[in-house]
């Protein structure tokens, strides 16, 4: 009851130290979720939960919840000195109580019921309230964890398969529901494994309250949704996959949240955790709200929960959505639709600011991780550290790439010489970043058809095209990823609504696709020079890059070591070429490691040839030469035979 003294000693219960708030209120405290949110513990042998909430403009807050009937006089928060702080201990609340904050603020009489920013677990959508929960767990991933630093160097095979959980599969005699994270685990740990990916990348699993968002639509940045099952399920799901040796990834958020009545906008009657002025706190692409990354709380809040991520759930890696959009007052607007910087310029410091400390802190807190920047402009050194000058992210989305290539590859082959150079171009800036090759979730979504259904001409083209596309992406220097369906060569747009259509492995051209996939990520894997220096530069050299009449491109790529070479011819047409010669470095015999128009793949069988012999003729300014039969709309991967005949120096 609120007026039982023993009720009143223990709202005065604290988990927060002079330090914790001092640092939070500077905006460097990175792990403030372990103090402010719901916490269950004991208090002189009572148990219940301690609740903490900042809301500096707040005349009262209460809490509310199912242990109290949803009365906002029953539970009373105390500030916390002048921090901004409420808190208070509640006998009695258990594991799984649901619950929120009742705010009632200082300006024009604002009463609002809000989720709780810090918690870790919210009723299953479209329900919004927070629920009590204990995040203990017994991980068994000691061993992928012990050894991910060495896994996730920019000098290790790094191959990604893009989820989107909620339609990867569906439960079709259960009304079509999605998957939960216990049925997801074996499931997708068995097929990402059996294609050879390195790591699964989620896209946002952050609480959000609307489906159709796919997880941008972020609400909850400390709790996992629960529209698939609990924080421990998801817990299992990441372990199982590093238990299977599969790393996984996760898409975070920090760019723009909603603004959902429940949620982080106009918190407490001000807003508090966006900017006030539209031109800096209302995002129109999105109809969302912008994070003020200048206020110190905010900076220790997505800090904080970034950390949360790779701390609690064992997370390896962040891709963060939209930076483009963070970096730039201008984004998306018109003049007189933003406001300057304090030098009059359209970079927003204080996101750069923030970018900087995010990185920062989580390399050198959590070991082996990896963050991948989605920047879409020609922002320097977003790939570079802090140090540097750089904004500190291990690698960055090559969107470029992306829409060049799609753009050259949906083209009919007959117009191709004509736009010989987007496929050339990205090779005048591929060493000015450390680059991830996306063929991601926002390619196939909005009208823009499958990839199989962009690639051009009848329906043995079109395979063979796509199979030419993704040996193009394993061909380049650059970490990949493939979105989820792209291995099975889709017919149809993907949809949040519908699982991806399992059905077309029936069918030899998409067996054809899933195995080619399969043997690219095994050759990359497998081969140093496709993959060791896919950053730092010296990987990646043309052979030729000139032949716009034949369509036809020849490269190199190299490990560490002089001698570990791969060429990569490529044809981008349908019309086969015998005897093209093609330079190379070292004389031998070049065995054919893959060819994408085998009849394993669904290709034509055109070349059969396992092997060509060099010839002493100098050719591309190299000593020697193959003379080689191309076969159409495909790659070819050839290595010299380290046998007799073909080792060093021969």
């Amino acid at each position: 009851m609120p007026n039982d003294p023993q009720a009143r000693s223990f709202r005065r219960v604290t988990r927060l130290s002079g330090d914790d708030v001092y640092l939070f209120n500077e905006g460097s405290h990175f792990r403030i979720y372990e103090k402010l949110g719901a916490h269950l513990m004991d208090v002189d042998g009572v148990s219940g939960a301690y609740f903490a909430v900042w809301a500096p403009d707040a005349l009262r807050v209460s809490l509310i919840g199912s242990f109290n009937e949803w009365r906002p006089e029953a539970h009373p928060l105390a500030p916390h000195g002048s921090s901004g702080i409420w808190e208070a201990f509640v006998p009695g609340v258990q594991h799984g109580a649901s619950y929120k904050f009742h705010v009632v603020s200082r300006h024009r009489g604002y009463v609002v019921d809000k989720s709780d920013p810090y918690g870790v677990c919210q009723e299953v959508a479209p329900r919004t309230a927070s629920r009590v929960w204990d995040l203990a767990y017994q991980w068994g991933d000691e061993e992928w964890m012990a050894g991910r630093a060495r896994r996730q160097a920019l000098d290790q095979p790094l191959s990604i398969y893009e989820v989107h959980a909620g339609s990867w599969r569906r439960v079709p005699g259960e009304e079509n529901r999605s998957l939960t994270y216990l049925e997801l685990a074996p499931l997708l740990a068995e097929h990402v494994k059996s294609l050879g990916f390195t790591h699964v990348q989620f896209l946002p699993l952050l609480e959000h309250p609307f489906y159709g968002t796919w997880g941008y639509g972020a609400t909850g940045y400390f709790a996992v949704t629960s529209r698939y099952g609990t924080p421990q399920d998801f817990m299992r799901l990441v372990d199982h996959l590093h238990r299977q040796g599969i790393g996984v990834f996760l898409d975070w958020v920090p760019a723009h949240f909603p603004s959902d009545e429940a949620s982080l906008g106009f918190f407490d009657g001000t807003h508090l955790y966006e900017h006030a002025d539209p031109r800096r706190g209302y995002h129109p692409d999105w109809n969302s709200l912008i994070f003020n990354f200048g206020r110190h709380e905010i900076r220790s809040f997505l800090i904080s929960s970034a950390s949360f991520w790779l701390d609690k759930y064992h997370i390896d890696g962040l891709r963060v959505d939209a930076v483009a959009s963070m970096l730039y007052l201008d984004y998306s607007r018109k003049a007189g639709e933003w406001l300057p910087n304090r030098y009059g310029g359209k970079e927003n410091l204080d996101a750069i600011d923030f970018l900087k400390r995010l990185n920062e802190h989580l390399y050198g807190t959590f070991p082996g991780v990896q963050t991948v920047a989605e920047e879409s402009t020609a922002w320097p050194m977003v790939s570079r550290p802090v140090y540097l000058g750089g904004l500190g992210f291990g690698l960055k989305w090559d969107m470029g790439w992306m829409h060049d290539t799609l753009a050259y590859m949906a083209s009919d082959p007959v117009h191709r010489k004509f736009k010989h150079s987007e496929i050339t171009f990205r090779q005048l800036y591929s060493e000015a970043e450390n680059f991830m090759l996306p063929l991601s979730h926002d390619e196939v979504v909005h009208g823009k058809g499958s990839l199989l259904g962009r690639m051009p001409g009848d329906a043995w083209q079109k395979f063979a095209n796509l199979r030419l596309l993704y040996a193009w992406m394993f061909a380049q220097n650059g970490k990949k990823l493939l979105f989820m369906g792209g291995e099975l060569g889709q017919w149809n747009e993907w949809s949040h609504e519908a699982a991806l259509d399992w059905n077309l492995l029936e069918y030899a051209p998409h067996q054809g696709v899933s195995r080619l996939v399969r043997r690219l990520n095994e050759l990359y894997c497998a081969e140093r020079s496709l993959h060791a220096r896919d950053t730092g530069g010296g990987g990646f050299e043309w052979i030729d890059c000139h032949d716009a009449d034949n369509s036809v491109l020849c490269l190199l790529r190299r490990s560490e070591e002089p001698e570990d070479v791969m060429v990569v011819a490529l044809n981008f047409t349908p019309v086969p070429r015998g005897g093209y010669k093609i330079g190379v470095p070292h004389a031998g015999t070049w065995r054919v490691l893959l060819n994408g128009d085998d009849e394993e793949f669904g290709g034509s069988g055109y070349v059969r040839a396992r092997a060509f012999q060099s010839e002493p003729r100098a050719w591309h300014g190299r000593p020697h030469s193959l003379s080689v039969a191309l076969p159409p709309l495909a790659a070819l991967f050839l290595k010299r035979d380290a046998g007799p005949g073909g080792g060093p120096g021969q």
